[in-house]
């Protein structure tokens, strides 16, 4: 009976989730991968089967190439850099130091201000003639630079930003998973005569390595996700150099009004982000020890 009774309180307490789950995660997904198949309606002309073409359109559209290869470059360079700058932040707070409090607050603050607003913060050290950036160039009779206004360096100016604004926000975990290991740990290494190297390599980071996992997750999404600095900074440009997949679907869909060929490339989205998930899940996690 008691059994019976559990098996109803939990039934009710995660249909409600379970609900809105599927109806704001699933069925969108859904409908978005259906409606790729369906051409865009315009005015009195009602949307229309067509199959495979506006996966064709996608095939043989060269800024598709260009925002892909932009996010790849983007992922590759933002999540690694954020992880191990982070890491080193939380080690650093992590120790006996003097002013530990304001260096934890210093590195966390970035994470609390929005991503508009880092936009904003960073345009004002790299605004060509009058940023920070230039004005220190200035002193050393050195030209001015723009940054944001460079194929070659639009990108990397808006990966130094990302990478910025999240390491804070990735420390926060290591510095909970490094206050979680036992002291003894690394009084009985030191006994043995182990360096801080070999006790880092060997107990620290595989000990950290479910909270590596999930700040891993988390920065895979992002890097995907997050488009605001875009739209302050670049809006994609110059010439889509610095243009990301999800800003371009946003012009997609909203700017130019072909919600058919948006939705096309959120398939894109929702495939490549499914790929890293079973990556990450079913890989990954395996070669995480929880204990």
């Amino acid at each position: 009976m008691n059994k019976k009774l559990n098996l109803i309180y939990v039934t009710l307490l995660l249909t409600p989730g379970f609900i809105l789950l599927i109806s704001f995660t699933h069925i969108p997904a859904v409908k978005t991968i259906i409606f790729s198949f369906f051409s865009t309606p315009r005015g009195k002309r009602p949307t229309k089967f067509v199959g495979l073409e506006n996966y064709d359109t996608l095939i043989n559209d060269p800024v598709f190439w260009k925002v892909i290869s932009n996010n790849l470059w983007y992922a590759f360079g933002t999540i690694p850099s954020s992880i191990i700058l982070s890491l080193i932040m939380a080690l650093w707070v992590n120790s006996k130091i003097i002013g530990r409090p304001f260096l934890r607050f210093s590195f966390f603050m970035p994470t609390i201000l929005p991503l508009i607003a880092v936009g904003n913060i960073w345009l004002f050290f790299y605004t060509p003639g009058f940023g920070l950036i230039d004005q220190i160039r200035s002193f050393f009779n050195l030209p001015n630079l723009n940054l944001l206004g460079s194929e070659d360096t639009a990108l990397w100016a808006v990966m130094i930003v990302s990478i910025w604004k999240e390491a804070g926000f990735f420390m926060i975990f290591y510095l909970a998973g490094l206050q979680a290991i036992p002291p003894s740990l690394r009084e009985a290494a030191m006994i043995e005569g182990a360096s801080n190297w070999y006790i880092f390599r060997k107990i620290t980071f595989p000990l950290l390595m479910p909270t590596t996992l999930f700040i891993s997750v988390n920065a895979v999404i992002n890097s995907f996700r997050l488009v605001d600095h875009i739209v302050i900074m670049t809006e994609g440009g110059p010439d889509n150099a610095s243009n990301l997949l999800l800003y371009y679907i946003y012009e997609v869909a909203f700017y130019f009004w072909d919600t058919a060929y948006g939705s096309t490339l959120t398939v894109v989205l929702i495939f490549l982000l499914s790929l890293l998930a079973i990556g990450q899940f079913f890989f990954l996690d395996r070669k995480v020890h929880y204990q």
